[in-house]
């Protein structure tokens, strides 16, 4: 990335102008819409992203790290005016960033990948916070992919992107449309699907193989449907205190992670 110069681009628009307005992330047809420095500044580093337009304060673009490229569309403007822009109380940074949405992953190029690497399965997931959450910890506990059902999953958004922290542009997203068949086919590549649940008959450290693991977690409240259950080689709980019911689905997958990642 190339930095502009200052004075090199004239400030253009207020609000009135600018174009879109408030939402959750999703633009125009085919693209999202990316708030604050960690997202923004990944997705901008991505070369899979094709990137349409940066909305953004000068103290927005001195804090990339990098520089922008010199005929990049770039419109400087107000904190107010980019709020305009994003969801409600989004904490933006001086940065929006729209974009195209991401190339489809498919399941096939996944586990033709590292199979040391976990694979995170989210079942009827919808929060956009959570799943941006997960994919963080995907990121740091250098899982391959996440895989969610096309119809019961979050879209791309700025909410999942600001939430990710920048494993947006790291992460593969894996959408199907069945998820017991796409378990079926996780199996297959050689895979121990660990079905977590907190009425679980053994812990996951118990669970845990030596080899390739697939990690299913369900959402909060309903957990995993009964079809998903059917299609995991184990179900297995955290070992929590009674204290606490439940763990929220992007703890819980955080600490799976970190427990696959340190297993001896």
């Amino acid at each position: 990335m190339s930095r502009p110069r200052d004075g090199k681009r004239a400030l253009r628009g207020r609000a009135g102008r600018m174009e879109g307005g408030r939402g959750s992330g999703r633009a125009s047809t085919g693209a999202v819409r990316l708030w604050g420095r960690h997202a923004v500044e990944a997705a901008l580093n991505n070369p899979d992203r094709n990137h349409r337009k940066l909305w953004a304060t000068r103290e927005g673009v001195e804090s990339l790290d990098g520089e922008l490229p010199a005929n990049f569309p770039l419109e400087y403007a107000a904190p107010a005016d980019l709020a305009r822009l994003v969801a409600r109380d989004a904490p933006h940074q001086g940065l929006v960033l729209e974009c195209d949405a991401l190339e489809d992953v498919f399941l096939a190029d996944v586990l033709d990948g590292d199979a040391a690497r976990p694979i995170v399965v989210l079942d009827q997931v919808t929060d956009p916070h959570n799943v941006g959450a997960v994919l963080r910890s995907a990121a740091a506990f250098n899982a391959c992919a996440i895989v969610t059902q096309d119809r019961h999953a979050p879209p791309e958004s700025g909410t999942v992107a600001k939430s990710a922290s920048g494993a947006l542009e790291a992460v593969p997203w894996v959408r199907v449309v069945n998820l017991a068949r796409a378990l079926d086919e996780i199996a297959e590549a050689g895979y121990w699907r660990i079905g977590l649940d907190g009425d679980g008959t053994t812990t996951l450290a118990e669970a845990l193989p030596e080899g390739p693991v697939a990690l299913v977690l369900g959402a909060e409240g309903e957990g995993m449907r009964h079809n998903v259950t059917q299609h995991c080689d184990a179900v297995a709980r955290l070992p929590i205190t009674r204290t606490i019911e439940s763990l929220n689905v992007s703890n819980a997958a955080a600490i799976a992670l970190y427990a696959v990642a340190t297993r001896i």
